[in-house]
């Protein structure tokens, strides 16, 4: 399935590379949202808040809502997954806060799970250079995302994986780095980062693996008249 992703930078709608260089950004959030309204899911993320350098949350406020998202970006606290959820958000997305001293913080982990329930938290386990990275993609700890999957599975429903070394590149994704993810868990695994064609997705999605797009829709190099929305809601 294609989930598309709407990021939040500076009160715009933006894509990035590799969560860094500005490549587009975009004031027409509201006909974003209509576009993006027939698909079962769709990904919101603040980037501001991610990186710890401003919020966007009412912004998520208005989206949420109207849309079947998951939303992520600085989530750190069970108070603020709570609040993201009460504004409409299916599931919350959580990075940073699932992390400490360089490794998987089970014990908020399980805190979290106890409080929304394990089947509305999506764990994060992004990669750079083949470790998981934090804070908006700044940070490395000390583990892969296989070894974060398996350690992180009891207390969350599914993980998202961005190949972060291919984010914003359309250059299509790390297919052996996403098949082993998926390989070390029985949660449900979403792929983000690089995926570019209709191929992909399909590829992905026969794996049973859903597939995050962004830079490939908003540049237009996927018609999303060519990626034609699962018809069964989903958190």
């Amino acid at each position: 399935m294609l989930i598309p992703s709407i990021d939040l930078k500076g009160g715009k709608v933006v894509q990035l590379v590799q969560g860094q260089r500005l490549a587009l950004e975009s004031d027409d959030l509201d006909g974003w949202v209509s576009r993006f309204a027939r698909f079962p899911k769709v990904q919101l993320i603040d980037l501001d808040a991610a990186l710890g350098t401003g919020t966007n949350d009412a912004l998520v406020q208005q989206v949420a809502p109207q849309l079947p998202c998951r939303v992520g970006g600085g989530i750190r606290s069970v108070e603020r997954a709570r609040e993201v959820l009460e504004y409409g958000a299916r599931a919350v997305i959580v990075s940073s806060s699932l992390f400490r001293n360089g490794q998987p913080d089970l014990v908020f982990a399980k805190a979290l799970a106890d409080a929304v329930g394990a089947e509305r938290v999506i764990a994060a386990v992004d990669s750079k250079g083949g470790r998981v990275v934090i804070r908006g993609w700044t940070e490395p700890v000390d583990v892969t995302a296989v070894e974060a999957a398996q350690a992180l599975e009891p207390y969350c429903a599914e993980f998202l994986y961005t190949h972060v070394d291919r984010e914003g590149m359309m250059s299509g994704t790390d297919m052996d780095a996403v098949r082993a993810v998926a390989a070390a868990t029985s949660r449900r695994v979403t792929a983000a980062g690089g995926i570019t064609t209709r191929e992909e997705i399909d590829t992905l999605d026969a794996a049973g693996i859903d597939s995050v797009v962004g830079m490939a829709i908003y540049t237009g190099t996927l018609s999303l008249d060519d990626a034609p929305a699962d018809s069964t809601p989903q958190a």
